[in-house]
C-alpha cells in the first residue's frame, strides 16, 4: 500500500528544543524553517513544530487497556522491526515514557505494539506496530 505523506502543524514552546528532540533523539531531519517555525520529515512524513508558548501539552486522557492515553496525540504505525529500533533508541536517549513500550490487547483482535512519550513542550506521541498489519482495522 501507498499512501501519500501527511503533514501536522503543531504547537511548541521553544523551537531550539524541538529541533533537539525531533531532530536529535527522534533523527527526523529537518528541512525549511524560519524564526516561527521548523519542519521535519517523520518517516517520509512533513510535520511542523510551529513556537506557540503555553500552547502544548495535555488536554486530557482515556482510558486504553489499562492505561491512561493522552489526548490528544499523534504518531506513526511502523513495521515492528521499526518499532522495535525506535523503542531502543528511545530508552538509550533516557526519554521518560508516558506508557512505556508494551503489548496492548495481548491476544485479542488489534493486538499491538505501543508507546507514548512526550516532546520538551508536552505534545503527546504514540508508536504503535502490528505483528500482522491487516489487524490495524480489525474488529
Amino acid at each position: 500500500m501507498s499512501l501519500p505523506p501527511f503533514h501536522l502543524a503543531f504547537p511548541v514552546d521553544d523551537l531550539e528544543a524541538a529541533r533537539a528532540f525531533y531532530g536529535g533523539v527522534m533523527g527526523c531531519a529537518e528541512g525549511r524553517s524560519s524564526a516561527e517555525w521548523v519542519d521535519f520529515d517523520f518517516h517520509g512524513h512533513q510535520i511542523v513544530a510551529h513556537l506557540a508558548p503555553g500552547k502544548a501539552g495535555d488536554r486530557a486522557s482515556n482510558h486504553v487497556d489499562g492505561h491512561g492515553v493522552p489526548v490528544p496525540h499523534f504518531g506513526l504505525v511502523l513495521s515492528m522491526e521499526a518499532w522495535e529500533a525506535l523503542a531502543a533508541r528511545l530508552k538509550a536517549a533516557g526519554v521518560a515514557f508516558v506508557i512505556e513500550p508494551t503489548i496492548r490487547f495481548k491476544g485479542e483482535v488489534g493486538e499491538q505494539a505501543t508507546m507514548f512519550l512526550r516532546d520538551p513542550s508536552g505534545n503527546a506521541l504514540e508508536f504503535k506496530a502490528f505483528a500482522d498489519p491487516a489487524q490495524l482495522f480489525a474488529r
